[in-house]
């Protein structure tokens, strides 16, 4: 039990009110009489200010109104793990028996329902303890002796102020693999590595919102040996460093919703033998680049990258696109709420882009791409920038297929394409239009022209039509017109293709 006017409550976390703070001064605050507390809040709008008082520095706080006093009684500092599992999964129900001892009747109380209890402890796998106040372990081996078998365990939310703290808990856990931390706030060991025996089959561990720093994962990653997914979310990270024996068995790294606004720190992450899914959405991230190799190339950076998320990220330039085609694994990606995302009116011409620039991409924002497809989106990929190709010095003669730099730059797979698909000729980078009408007449028909057509023939007002067409490369599938404005060769509309008019 924690004396809450004795200096040990310095640096211990507290409930008042309802809020979560921890204790960074005890004692007089003149011309007040009796002991206080002074607490930097978790939510610097509940504080009044930073530790100072009438022009005495009693405390420091890491926001100029994350500070308040309050008196000791006011304060909770919470429960021991055993005291807030049995209350969240203990029986509720006490039993009672009777034992005859010669003349006298003896009632034994609750002695069934402990029994009870231990079992049901004892058959525990995953539990989870969010925001139940736990603060320490309580009394040595307790949990061990109760619930021995826990393999996931959520802490998220308490009342935990040290990795001590932490480790007392999970030291007794031997089959512990999963372990989340979230929202709570915990000062550094001084010694990581002798920590490393409470967490060794620690596989997946969360501590989003805890205002750790990189370089603080860093320091206590020795106490990790065996983590293989790390989440990290919200925690106002900006710069990333190279891990160095450490974190090398990593496979998922969750840094969303930080302030990392440099693509290139995520070549700190490069080298990570294992790394396989790396979730970097809601940051500001609007460029990166794999410098190690040139365009057509693979880079050696992030090997076993297999998932990526940029959701939410400041990404407009299609190099970034370019870059992502480097990646030698990189088989799902996850860009929505990007500006490039909004570059074209149709949603569906930026995904085809995106098919086409990155060759082994097979899911694109959960959705899978089918062979047909990307078949689609390849040729069209190639047909719409082939008189760009012909004017930076492409031909159909592969003696003299040479575009300059600047364009294979902008098209880094356009000559893989064309070995795949084979040379556009002046024809096809002609044939833009899709119906058996003038051709002179189409070329530049736009969505709006069309429907003002339809109008003469249907009698139904435009803005009542809605468009789409059918393609016979990509079977299944229906390609929606939305923009008014843009010309019919803006969709790729090809002979033999399928117009559909709704009202």
């Amino acid at each position: 039990m924690i004396d809450p006017i004795s200096s040990d409550a310095i640096g211990k976390r507290i409930i008042c009110d309802g809020e979560c703070a921890t204790v960074r001064y005890v004692g007089n605050v003149p011309p007040t009489q009796g002991p206080w507390l002074g607490v930097e809040w978790d939510n610097p709008q509940r504080g009044k200010h930073d530790g100072t008082h009438n022009g005495e520095k009693y405390f420091t706080c890491s926001h100029p109104t994350g500070g308040s006093f309050i008196r000791p009684k006011k304060a909770d500092f919470g429960v021991d793990f055993l005291t807030a599992l049995n209350k969240r999964y203990g029986l509720k129900v006490e039993q009672t028996e009777e034992l005859v001892l010669g003349k006298r009747t003896v009632e034994l109380v609750g002695f069934e329902s402990v029994h009870e209890e231990q079992s049901q402890l004892n058959k525990l796998r995953d539990i989870s303890l969010r925001e139940c106040g736990v603060s320490h372990a309580g009394d040595k081996e307790d949990i061990y002796n109760s619930c021995p078998n826990i393999t996931i365990l959520n802490l998220s939310k308490n009342l935990l102020s040290s990795w001590e703290n932490v480790a007392d808990i999970t030291k007794q856990l031997k089959e512990l693999q999963s372990l989340y931390l979230s929202e709570n706030r915990l000062s550094l060991s001084s010694s990581p590595p002798t920590l490393a025996d409470a967490f060794l089959n620690l596989k997946i561990l969360s501590l989003n919102q805890t205002g750790i720093t990189w370089t603080e994962v860093l320091y206590c990653a020795a106490m990790w040996p065996s983590i293989e997914e790390l989440h990290l979310a919200s925690n106002d990270i900006t710069v990333l460093e190279r891990p160095v024996d450490s974190l090398q068995k990593l496979k998922l790294l969750d840094i969303s919703n930080n302030k990392l606004n440099d693509g290139n720190q995520l070549h700190a992450l490069g080298y990570l033998p294992r790394l396989s899914q790396l979730i970097v959405s809601n940051n500001n991230i609007s460029s990166f680049n794999f410098p190690d190799v040139q365009f057509g190339h693979t880079s050696v950076m992030l090997s076993k990258l297999n998932i990526l998320f940029v959701n939410g990220n400041n990404i407009s330039q299609w190099s970034v696109i370019n870059e992502l085609n480097k990646l030698e694994s990189l088989q799902s990606l996850n860009c929505q709420n990007n500006p490039l995302m909004e570059s074209a009116k149709n949603p569906e011409t930026v995904r085809q882009l995106i098919i086409a620039k990155i060759a082994k991409l097979k899911v694109l924002n959960r959705i899978e791409i089918l062979a047909q497809e990307r078949k689609g989106a390849e040729l069209d990929y190639r047909k719409m920038f082939g008189n760009d190709w012909l004017k930076a010095g492409g031909s159909q003669n592969p003696d003299l297929n040479k575009p300059n730099v600047e364009f294979l730059t902008a098209h880094p797979r356009y000559l893989e394409l064309i070995k795949k698909f084979g040379a556009p000729d002046e024809g096809e980078l002609k044939q833009q239009q899709p119906f058996a009408l003038k051709n002179q007449l189409l070329n530049s028909m736009t969505v709006q022209k069309v429907k003002g057509l339809l109008y003469r023939l249907l009698k139904v007002p435009g803005s009542e039509m809605k468009l789409s067409y059918e393609s016979a490369k990509m079977e299944g599938r229906e390609i929606e017109m939305e923009n008014d404005l843009k010309p019919l060769q803006f969709y790729s509309v090809e002979n033999g293709d399928c117009m559909l008019v709704r009202w």
